[in-house]
């Protein structure tokens, strides 16, 4: 792992000031679990992290009436257990809980599992230059590739997959993410619009530019006869990232009849 300075911020704007331009010398530092994992495999070399766990106000959560509010830091662990979410918005709730082991929920937040990089294996190869790292192709796409856990809907130019649990819930749940631009100004955006394709940016997989952070993440209180359900397939029953995975949302009059449906895929595209 290559040497790098570490600064604690106060606030986004400062936050977004201490990033500064370049997207190769800084990095964000929230759980961190994903980012210790580029660092060691030196996927990224950043000179300076900064941390935005010092920012107050980013941990927060509330439900009322109106819907919930899950701050960026908030851990997914903390999703796991709450009571609420079981109740009115479960397949979050199933989503935050299938991620990685009790170990990393208690650490990783909702807003670093929404912006997690790619788990293909190429990518995450420091010796092989895809185009997700500024080269020419995906090398998931060649004939004798190993692409087991690559996409199989809306891919190219590359062939990742959305590593995110929680995202799949999310847009299922019609949710809305809201972020810090490099102005400190918050803007929203739906969780369905968050999520890029390839073929719109093949180096990002979200619509947030250098410098700008999730704040928070929002959704409507959910209309009287929803349900709504998370179920994910993996190789390994311990903990593991999906290889498909679907979340369901049914709005039900009390005779039964489905008024409203919503049926997002995981683990099979490169966004949700």
């Amino acid at each position: 792992m290559k040497a790098f300075q570490f600064v604690d911020v106060r606030d986004l704007k400062s936050a977004s000031q201490a990033l500064g331009r370049n997207p190769d010398s800084t990095r964000i530092l929230a759980g961190g679990v994903d980012l210790v994992s580029e660092l060691k495999d030196r996927i990224i070399e950043p000179e300076l992290l900064v941390n935005i766990k010092t920012i107050p106000g980013l941990n927060g959560l509330k439900m009322d009436a109106k819907g919930l509010s899950i701050g960026a830091l908030v851990t997914l662990d903390t999703l796991e257990f709450h009571t609420g979410l079981w109740k009115s918005y479960t397949a979050l709730a199933e989503a935050a809980q299938s991620v990685g082991s009790p170990q990393i929920r208690n650490v990783g937040t909702l807003g670093g599992n929404l912006c997690q990089r790619p788990r293909c294996w190429y990518y995450r190869d420091e010796a092989i230059k895809c185009i997700k790292k500024g080269g020419s192709k995906c090398y998931a796409a060649e004939e004798d590739a190993d692409n087991k856990f690559n996409a199989i809907l809306g891919g190219g130019p590359s062939y990742i997959v959305h590593p995110s649990d929680c995202a799949t819930a999310l847009v299922a749940l019609g949710a809305t993410v809201k972020y810090s631009d490099t102005q400190g100004q918050i803007r929203s955006v739906s969780a369905d619009e968050f999520f890029l394709l390839p073929k719109e940016n093949p180096a990002q997989e979200t619509v947030l530019r250098h410098g700008e952070i999730v704040t928070e993440v929002w959704l409507p209180a959910p209309a009287e006869g929803t349900r709504s359900t998370y179920i994910k397939f993996k190789e390994k029953d311990s903990f593991d990232w999906a290889v498909s995975a679907v979340a369901v949302k049914v709005v039900a009059g009390p005779s039964g009849l489905v008024r409203d449906v919503s049926i997002v895929l995981g683990g099979v595209a490169p966004k949700p």
